[in-house]
């Protein structure tokens, strides 16, 4: 694992507090890359953020088969949308399916937030100058997060 905090996070309530303490450090455009095994928690932490920044954390379900899942939230700081994209199943696809999805639109959306499950699969540029990374771990009963901010690269 990088640098940053480390938090031990007993449950999925925790892990989706952390979701929800986290969306007050975000302003529009940024984006959160979340890392970490299947069941880890990525999208838990997803509807954490999208409660605390008023939308409906009902709606969050993990996009591993549709790839990107779009949620309306309350404007709280300008932020109006919470982009959602898994990558997992675009290992190895050509650049044309990454514009096809309209994935750098999401990224850079003034309006919205992008929060990534599986960002090793990122082509390449294209992220804001800084990012909230979020490295997911299993830990006994529970999971053990690390989050730092980092320089995008270039």
């Amino acid at each position: 694992m990088q640098g940053g905090k480390l938090l031990y996070l007993a449950d999925a309530a925790a892990t989706e507090a952390l979701g929800e303490e986290l969306a007050g450090q975000l302003s529009p455009g940024d984006v959160v890359l979340l890392q970490g095994p299947l069941g880890a928690g990525k999208t838990t932490l997803v509807r954490g953020l999208v409660r605390a920044l008023g939308g409906d954390p009902g709606e969050v379900c993990s996009p591993t088969f549709i790839l990107q899942e779009s949620y309306r939230v309350g404007g709280r700081g300008g932020i109006f949308w919470v982009h959602h994209l898994d990558l997992y199943r675009l290992r190895g696809k050509p650049r044309a399916v990454w514009e096809e999805l309209g994935v750098a639109e999401l990224l850079d959306d003034p309006q919205g937030v992008c929060a990534v499950e599986w960002p090793e699969e990122l082509p390449g540029k294209g992220l804001a100058s800084q990012v909230l990374r979020v490295q997911l771990t299993w830990e006994g009963e529970g999971r053990a997060a690390r989050v730092w901010w980092e320089t995008a690269s270039a």
